[in-house]
């Protein structure tokens, strides 16, 4: 690995977006302001190409500073850490609020029907090329669903289910690989990813997530009772 390439993997890939973003458009405006000159005095060949050519630099700029707005909604990912902390309280009969602490933003709050709790993500993964770059695997929260553990109530019984991910991105960058994949390279996988566990009172559980997806795990005695009576 160069050295160069070292010290590019030392950034967030988001901070790299931004500065190319920042350095396309430095590098356009002195080629505008060439393009009118020459268009001024009637060069219209020479003034046409640089004006194309600035416009060209501007594009990639923006194009550059949407993806970096989208990868806010991300988490940059080099190894297994906490995604979210879930607390239980029963409220009633397979009824219970939940509330889940995950890092960088405020306690959420919602009420759960069912036996289970479960929590889905989707997740981006570049390919190494990238990687060596700085862009790591990457993941976004996008659901939290109660759950009964018979098919029948599943079927019939009343559903709670609650959206997680941020829906105010400029760009939504999975639906953007998803689609046309096999027009970026640097995108090595993209998929979902969900857990599920028992709802019980008092219980505390930390998922936790990494390259092959989201973990859950008791986080206290409650929990560890529950996970270990499940059936």
């Amino acid at each position: 690995m160069s050295s160069a390439v070292r010290w590019l993997a030392q950034f967030d890939p988001r901070t790299l977006l931004v500065a190319f973003a920042t350095i396309g458009v430095l590098i356009a405006l002195p080629l505008e302001v060439v393009a009118l000159r020459r268009l001024r005095h009637v060069r219209i060949v020479g003034g046409a190409f640089y004006f194309l050519l600035g416009a060209l630099f501007i594009l990639l700029g923006v194009v550059a500073g949407l993806v970096a707005a989208s990868l806010h909604g991300y988490k940059r990912l080099t190894q297994e850490q906490l995604a979210a902390k879930v607390t239980l309280r029963q409220l009633g009969e397979r009824q219970y609020a939940l509330t889940l602490d995950a890092p960088g933003s405020a306690p959420r709050h919602f009420e759960l029907r069912g036996d289970e709790w479960q929590i889905d993500a989707r997740v981006l993964k570049w390919r190494p090329a990238a990687t060596i770059a700085g862009f790591d695997t990457l993941y976004r929260l996008e659901r939290l669903s109660g759950r009964y553990g018979d098919v029948i109530q599943e079927r019939t019984a009343k559903r709670t289910v609650y959206p997680l991910a941020i829906s105010d991105e400029p760009v939504d960058l999975w639906a953007l690989a998803r689609r046309y994949h096999e027009y970026v390279p640097l995108v090595d996988a993209l998929y979902g990813s969900g857990v599920f566990v028992p709802m019980a009172e008092g219980a505390e559980y930390a998922v936790t997530v990494s390259a092959s997806g989201l973990v859950v795990r008791p986080g206290n005695d409650a929990a560890r009772k529950a996970v270990g009576g499940w059936k």
